[in-house]
Formats: C-alpha cells, sequence, structure tokens
C-alpha cells in the first residue's frame, strides 16, 4: 500500500517542487513537507485537505486508500450537475438463475453481508453524515437549484 509520504513525494515530484518551496506553497514551516514524506511526522486533516487540493487531487488517493485522483467535487459537478444531456448508460445482464446446490454462489457473502440489519444502518448513518456535513450541505443546495431552473 502507497503512503501518504510516498504519494505526496511522487505529487511533487511531478510538478519539479523542493519540499521547502511545497512547504513555502502551502503556507506551512519549511520543514513540514519533508517531516510528511518522510513520515517523522503526521498532517491534520485540514493540512491533508489543503495538500490534496493543492495537488487537484482526493484525500483518499493522497492518502495512498484509492488509485483514483479525482475529487468528489470535480465527479458530482461533471456528473450530476451539468446541463448535458446524460449519457446512456446499459442496463446489467440479468442475474443469472439462482446457482445449484453444489455450486458456491458468486458473492453469496456479501450480498450476506449487505442485507443484513446492523450494515444497513451503518451505511444509512454514514450517507447521513455526509449529507449534513458543508459539502453535503453544497451538494443537496445545488441539486436543488438545478431542479427549481427546470
Amino acid at each position: 500500500m502507497v503512503t501518504l509520504g510516498q504519494r505526496m513525494e511522487a505529487l511533487r515530484s511531478e510538478r519539479g517542487m523542493s519540499r521547502p518551496a511545497l512547504s513555502a506553497a502551502l503556507g506551512l514551516p519549511k520543514g513540514a513537507a519533508e517531516k510528511f514524506e518522510t513520515g517523522r511526522q503526521t498532517p491534520t486533516k485540514e493540512q491533508q485537505e489543503k495538500i490534496a487540493a493543492f495537488f487537484g487531487v482526493s484525500v483518499f488517493y493522497l492518502r495512498g486508500e484509492s488509485s483514483d485522483r479525482t475529487r468528489q467535487e470535480d465527479w458530482m459537478d461533471a456528473a450530476a450537475f451539468t446541463d448535458e444531456e446524460p449519457v446512456f448508460v446499459p442496463k446489467p445482464a440479468p442475474r443469472p438463475a439462482k446457482p445449484k446446490a453444489a455450486e458456491p454462489a458468486q458473492g453469496g457473502m456479501l450480498d450476506a453481508m449487505l442485507a443484513s440489519k446492523g450494515v444497513q444502518e451503518l451505511l444509512r448513518s454514514v450517507v447521513l453524515d455526509v449529507l449534513k456535513s458543508p459539502e453535503g450541505q453544497a451538494v443537496i443546495a445545488q441539486a436543488v437549484r438545478k431542479e427549481l431552473k427546470k
């Protein structure tokens, strides 16, 4: 797994920046970038968001939790809130008939996990927390404005 420090170093190198230059660009102390890249210090959540925004990547990508650089704001703006015609997305193929008793079910464990009440409550809680956040409120407001324009 890629660490935050490794990801930060790679992004900085892509831009041809030195560590002190990156620290200055972010408004951090001169040695901050070096400490973050070497793992001697972990940036705060706010610092991580600032670094991710500076490089134009998601915080998940910066932390090494995803290989997708796209920030949520970018794909939300591009996909859901454009005035362009929707892109045709073919329907998924119908599910095959139930597997025979001798064959193990494909994804049976995942289906069982998603069907459990505890997981559903957790997912519901996470979604509600996101929607209550300032970012979630902004997405909702933007969607409402778009609908009112129709």
